[in-house]
């Protein structure tokens, strides 16, 4: 079994380090399951549109609610989040990785994500997930001392994608 996730310091840091991530495991060959996301500033708007793509192909699906430059407390809207994790459970039988663009507070609480990443695991398909410091005490509960967690570093993640999927590093 191989679950590993990364936990890059800085609003949006684990979001453009795991679809670099992506991009480069997909032009070495691999299959991929899972989301990346994008964050889109808009002008004169405090917080982000945020959009998760589907891997391997899409759709790009917006996942934050428009609640207004005053609102406060979570923005996400879980039905669309649900409808990723169905996204994703449809690509999973082809895929030889997962990759999960965070585990979040959705997860913790043993939704979002968290179900369709102990089913790859039981299949044998690698997992790689995205942690802010937020969520780490959760996503350590969860994966009960099995998660490795890897450095900041693209060509090291993605070696490391590639040789648990059975290929050889870059």
């Amino acid at each position: 079994m191989h679950l590993a996730y990364v936990s890059l310091p800085g609003r949006g840091a684990n979001d453009r380090f795991l679809a670099a991530i992506a991009e480069r495991a997909q032009a070495a060959g691999l299959r991929l399951a899972g989301t990346v996301q994008v964050n889109i500033q808009r002008e004169g708007r405090i917080k982000c549109d945020m959009d998760l793509r589907v891997l391997p192909g899409g759709p790009v699906l917006r996942i934050s609610e428009d609640r207004g430059n005053g609102a406060r407390g979570c923005r996400l809207d879980a039905g669309v989040l649900e409808a990723a994790v169905l996204g994703v459970t449809a690509a999973l039988p082809g895929a030889e990785l997962l990759l999960v663009n965070k585990f979040g507070k959705q997860e913790a609480e043993g939704r979002g994500f968290a179900p369709l990443i102990a089913e790859a695991l039981s299949r044998g398909i690698p997992v790689l997930a995205g942690v802010n410091g937020l969520n780490l005490p959760a996503f350590q509960a969860f994966a009960d001392g099995l998660a490795a967690p890897l450095a900041a570093d693209e060509a090291l993640v993605v070696d490391w994608c590639r040789r648990v999927c059975g290929l050889q590093p870059a």
